[in-house]
């Protein structure tokens, strides 16, 4: 209770300064009171999906709308709180020097506050519109990212090789079948080689992809859909009854992408052969910086693959290339991450910037990267987790294209 004591003074806190420019800006009553009522019921909305509503910690598609819903409304408050603080500390300069420097006894125009106010909404309302458009489309904004990779000791039987990489499905949060649908339709029409699922299926629990079992099982490859396990297929992040519960859910996993037709691989690798010549796949479990959980052993995945054998690696977190792979004795000429969703939130103009607050935690965060000669390529995600929508960084389907070649570009 302790933490929703603390939640509900902030709020408050947050709010009422918020209001202070509404106020500023207009006499009318009843616009007071439809912004009271919206905040009322937003944070009312919010304690009763997580303290009262079934399922406890785990994050359904109403609970991650209230989230979605209190989050925007805070957004808009704080960039109001921004514009009046400002102009609140500017006053108060202009107080100080008036009383000592001066002979007016006040230098408060109301007519600035106001005008500062209408610049503050305005400028407020852009972000409120975005995370709003974010919930209601950009979610399901899928986009086909293509690259084209180049590698001099690629085996000539795989020039041209395509894969598509998806992430972070994260069933459990999906709330639109036909949007769901046409994603799905969208990766099946790339036609690539091989399929490479990064982890993150369900948010916490195995039962989260049942509904979706018919129709994630239409992924299909000539040289298969491969997978590996995120931070989240560990259901670490909920209260379970036991411990033996939380493995059942675990080993349910695993044999529903199975089910899937998906070879999960853990700490595994397989190889892909065409004309005599060969490229490893390897899957590692789990391996994330930080608190995440360190299941990854990839010594263990490599366990056959030669040190001349071209290699793709998938683990889920890219911070698993920064601290181990990267520097590894072996070569791994590809690897495959997902984990960090874009944040969900940002800005993309190819060309000209790639900007998110996920920057500051991860090194490696969107896209491919390149660094001693190996490339990493970050998915940013299929799915959507906590704030349901996105904006400007949309749900990605990547396609990689392996060239024989020394061109190193991408394309």
């Amino acid at each position: 209770m302790l933490r929703w004591l603390v939640f509900t003074i902030f709020y408050i806190l947050i709010t009422l300064y918020g209001f202070q420019a509404i106020r500023t800006l207009t006499k009318n009553t009843w616009i007071y009171y439809v912004f009271i009522a919206i905040g009322v019921i937003i944070a009312g909305n919010l304690i009763f999906q997580f303290a009262f509503g079934a399922g406890g910690r785990v994050l359904s598609p109403s609970k991650s709308y209230a989230f979605g819903f209190i989050l925007t409304f805070l957004f808009f408050n704080v960039v109001l709180i921004f514009f009046l603080f400002g102009e609140d500390i500017v006053r108060s300069f202009i107080a100080i020097y008036s009383k000592f420097f001066t002979s007016k006894e006040s230098l408060y125009m109301p007519s600035r506050r106001k005008f500062v106010s209408g610049v503050a909404v305005g400028i407020a309302a852009i972000p409120f519109a975005a995370m709003l458009y974010g919930m209601y489309k950009g979610k399901y904004n899928y986009k086909v990212i293509k690259h084209t990779l180049h590698f001099d000791d690629l085996p000539e039987a795989f020039d041209g090789y395509r894969i598509t990489h998806i992430s972070d499905i994260h069933s459990g949060s999906f709330d639109n079948r036909p949007e769901v649908e046409r994603a799905v339709n969208m990766v099946k029409q790339q036609n690539s080689d091989v399929i490479l699922f990064t982890g993150d299926l369900v948010n916490n629990k195995s039962s989260e992809l049942l509904p979706w079992m018919d129709l994630f099982s239409e992924l299909k490859a000539e040289d298969g859909v491969f997978s590996v396990l995120g931070n989240h297929d560990y259901g670490d992040y909920i209260d379970w009854d036991s411990t033996s519960e939380k493995e059942q859910n675990l080993e349910e996993l695993k044999q529903l992408q199975k089910d899937l037709g998906y070879d999960l691989l853990l700490n595994e690798n397989r190889f892909i052969e065409r004309d005599g010549q060969r490229i490893a796949i390897l899957g590692c479990e789990n391996w994330g910086k930080g608190g995440f959980k360190k299941s990854g052993d990839l010594n263990k995945a490599a366990e056959g693959v030669r040190p001349d054998d071209f290699k793709i690696l998938m683990t889920h977190d890219p911070s698993h290339w920064d601290e181990v792979v990267i520097n590894d004795d072996y070569h791994y000429h590809l690897t495959l991450s997902g984990h960090t969703h874009g944040m969900q939130f940002g800005i993309e103009i190819p060309g000209w910037i790639k900007w998110s607050p996920i920057k500051y935690r991860y090194k490696h965060w969107a896209g491919v990267y390149k660094e001693k000669g190996q490339y990493i390529n970050v998915n940013r995600g299929f799915g959507y987790l906590g704030y349901p929508g996105r904006v400007g960084i949309w749900p990605e389907i990547t396609v990689i294209e392996l060239k024989k070649g020394p061109n190193n570009r991408m394309a």
